[in-house]
C-alpha cells in the first residue's frame, strides 16, 4: 500500500497536467492542504472548502462549507473539483455540485470504495474516479 503523502503526490502530478488556467476546489480539504498547496505554488487558481472550521492557513482561500447544503456561488465558475478521501457518502453531494456548476469531479477514494460504477477510472499510479466531466 502507498502511504499518504505518495498518493497525495500522484494525484498532485496527475491535475498539474490541467492547463493553469484551470480553475479548481478541493473539496473536503481538512486539514491537509498538500495537493491544494503544491498547486498554489505551481500558479494555479485554486480554492478549497471543508465543513469544519479553523483550518490551516496556507495562503489559499478555504471556506467553511457543507456540501449536503452547498454555497453553489462559491463552486461557480469552478472548471474542476478534486477530493481526496471522501466518506462515499459526499459522493453524491459532490456529483450534484458538479452537474450544477459545469466542473469536472475526480475523487480518490478511501481504501477500496467506490461509488456505483466508479464513473472513469484513471490509473496516474494511483486510480482516481472521474464521476462527471463536462463537455465545455
Amino acid at each position: 500500500m502507498k502511504n499518504h503523502k505518495s498518493i497525495e503526490e500522484a494525484f498532485y502530478g496527475y491535475l498539474k497536467s490541467y492547463s493553469k488556467k484551470t480553475r479548481i476546489i478541493e473539496a473536503g480539504i481538512g486539514k491537509n492542504p498538500h495537493i491544494a498547496q503544491k498547486l498554489k505554488d505551481e500558479g494555479y487558481d485554486i480554492r478549497a472548502c471543508d465543513i469544519k472550521e479553523n483550518l490551516p492557513d496556507c495562503g489559499i482561500l478555504i471556506k467553511t462549507d457543507d456540501i449536503f447544503e452547498p454555497d453553489l456561488n462559491f463552486y461557480k465558475g469552478a472548471d474542476l473539483i478534486y477530493s481526496v478521501r471522501p466518506g462515499i457518502e459526499m459522493i453524491p453531494p459532490l456529483i450534484a455540485i458538479a452537474k450544477n456548476v459545469k466542473a469536472e469531479l475526480i475523487v480518490y477514494h478511501l481504501g477500496n470504495e467506490i461509488y456505483e460504477n466508479g464513473g472513469e477510472i484513471i490509473n496516474c499510479g494511483v486510480i482516481l474516479h472521474r464521476y462527471y466531466k463536462h463537455d465545455r
